[in-house]
């Protein structure tokens, strides 16, 4: 008993002690990621902050999943910029709580398997067209320039940026800065493990902090108003906006958009760990809470993070402690150091976005994916495109209706077998999946057929047969029945 007791004792603190470790490194991860997507969305770095605290102390308290780590994602920062830009920064708090309550709806009425529906191929370019969009928006922060807006007008204006740059000793330097701050962080993963204790990201971001204020630099830095001054509840009459029809679609895109991130985030830590498996639609409501309590703030948008989940599971964490205790070193961090927010340059921010930008991009398995699943490979690039081209909500709209219909064509394969090798009416045999994508395909076979030469219809190998299909046989064996020597021998035989 004693025996057992001990046990259980040492494996509590084995836990603790691994749990706390990895709250560190979490919190060391999630540190410039919070500022540097606060500040690419617009809004004060101190925001990016709450939205961690939220993730850490709300959402990792709740049931879901156990070790996945939530926060302010790269992912949504277009669209949140979008939405500020268009709503104004009182309207965020209405827009994040809407898609707070929504994700609670849907995880209490038991839809969050259904977002594991989406086609992967979807996921993966609306992943890569965030990734473009955010690229071409930093590259502006990263020569401490202001984007034009759009995707296609940030692009457009590129050539014109390096022109501005060449021409600007300030606008160098600040490149040189985030250019720096990616270096590092791409250089920082091929060094030996041990090196890596520390984050990149961190590591880089402090380096360019350090040489800018060593050297005194000139380039611009973080603007800092404090976390309880960048607290913005949504007064009463934000609420008056839902009335506006762009404002309620916006919601809708945040609540889709965050919630299959999160779920599909889930799936793979699942993967990296033998831990408990995540419960998704508890996770959903667990991610509706913390964007609720997030909303109620004024704060940014929520969703679980791959980047820093897998952090945690690599650092050995064992329970949900470590994502709670990685916010409540991000609340003391908030409370006690406020004031070096403001020595960190925005351009070394901006470097690590751009350099998550290019994590966000399938190079290397859009090669094997176009030699292997085609249709996949145009699924993706097409939904990445229109991502860049209109917005996130319709970009992802056009890639989810043109999956669907990749897969119902591939669905409908059907094949048409003539026998007219016998004497009498020629035998023509329809199997598979008849459905109007393919009645061309039928109608062009039948309509090739003597006209005065009776035809037997076999439909028995049929699996599936629509109403536009039937109508079109039907009128078609009406027709060839009209003209034929042996109208009696032509029918459809199912």
């Amino acid at each position: 008993m004693n025996s057992a007791s001990s046990f259980s004792f040492s494996s509590f603190r084995s836990a603790l002690r691994t749990d706390f470790t990895s709250s560190l490194v979490v919190f060391l991860v999630a540190l410039p990621l919070c500022v540097g997507v606060a500040v690419a969305s617009g809004v004060p770095a101190e925001l990016g902050l709450i939205t961690g605290i939220v993730g850490g102390l709300v959402t990792g308290l709740l049931p879901g999943s156990s070790l996945q780590v939530s926060g302010p994602a790269a992912g949504l920062t277009v669209l949140v910029l979008t939405a500020v830009t268009e709503y104004g920064l009182p309207a965020l708090g209405v827009i994040v709580l809407a898609t707070g309550l929504l994700q609670l709806t849907l995880g209490a009425l038991r839809l969050g398997r259904l977002f594991r529906a989406i086609s992967l191929s979807v996921v993966h370019g609306m992943l890569a067209g965030i990734g473009l969009v955010l690229i071409a928006g930093q590259l502006y922060t990263l020569a401490d320039e202001k984007a034009p807006g759009s995707g296609t007008s940030n692009i457009a204006g590129l050539p014109a940026l390096a022109a501005d740059v060449l021409g600007s000793g300030a606008a160098l330097t600040a490149v040189g800065i985030g250019g720096g701050t990616i270096a590092v962080m791409a250089l920082w993963k091929k060094l030996p493990g041990k090196a890596q204790l520390l984050p990149g990201p961190l590591v880089a971001v402090a380096a360019a902090t350090v040489a800018t204020l060593v050297l005194d630099l000139p380039v611009a830095r973080v603007k800092v108003s404090g976390l309880l001054e960048a607290v913005q509840p949504p007064a009463l009459g934000d609420f008056g906006k839902l009335a506006d029809v762009g404002l309620l679609t916006t919601i809708v895109a945040f609540t889709l958009i965050a919630s299959a991130e999160s779920l599909f985030s889930a799936a793979a830590v699942d993967r990296l760990h033998n831990g408990p498996k995540t419960d998704y639609d508890k996770e959903l409501m667990a991610q509706g809470a913390g964007n609720t309590v997030c909303g109620l703030l004024g704060a940014l948008p929520m969703t679980a993070v791959i980047v820093r989940s897998a952090a945690n599971v690599q650092a050995g964490a064992r329970t949900k402690a470590s994502r709670v205790l990685h916010g409540v070193w991000l609340l003391l961090f908030a409370a006690l150091l406020p004031g070096a927010l403001g020595m960190i340059p925005t351009a070394a921010l901006a470097g690590v976005l751009v350099h998550a930008g290019f994590k966000l991009l399938p190079v290397k398995e859009l090669g094997p994916l176009w030699r292997e699943h085609r249709g996949e490979a145009v699924v993706l690039v097409v939904t990445a495109g229109a991502i860049l081209v209109t917005n996130m909500f319709e970009g992802v709209l056009i890639g989810l209706v043109l999956a669907v219909a990749k897969t119902a064509w591939e669905a409908s394969h059907v094949h048409i077998d003539v026998d007219d090798s016998r004497e009498g009416a020629a035998q023509v045999r329809v199997r598979g999946h008849a459905t109007f994508l393919r009645l061309p395909h039928i109608l062009d076979t039948l309509e090739r057929l003597p006209a005065d030469r009776a035809v037997e219809l076999n439909l028995a190998g049929l699996r599936h047969l629509d109403h536009a299909c039937m109508s079109a046989l039907q009128n078609w064996a009406d027709q060839h029945n009209a003209h034929t020597v042996q109208p009696e021998r032509t029918r459809a035989r199912a």
